[in-house]
């Protein structure tokens, strides 16, 4: 991971780099996290950071004991090809908050 700031006081992950910020914003509610929106800007596109940013949330979520709820399509699908990563880290695939 490059420099992840878990950025408590906005709920969400952040990568700053060549002046750019990507984000992964996700809520606690209880036990479980709920991964709401990736941003990356075009120009940090195609470097793996919206990856490194789930893998943040995924380690967090196994860390802590929660539940991963991906709301975000991008993170949907990075579970679903990284089951791997993941583990045996709990996902609610039915989107409750």
């Amino acid at each position: 991971m490059n420099d992840i700031v878990d950025n408590a006081a906005k709920s969400r992950y952040e990568l700053t780099r060549d002046g750019q910020t990507a984000e992964l914003e996700y809520a606690i509610k209880g036990d479980r996290i709920v991964l709401l929106h990736t941003e990356v800007p075009n120009a940090l596109g195609g470097q793996g950071i919206g990856g490194e940013l789930v893998d943040a949330a995924v380690q967090r979520a196994d860390r802590d004991g929660l539940t991963i709820v991906p709301l975000c399509p991008y993170v949907r699908r990075w579970i679903e090809k990284h089951p791997d990563r993941v583990g045996a880290v709990a996902i609610d695939w039915t989107g409750r908050r």
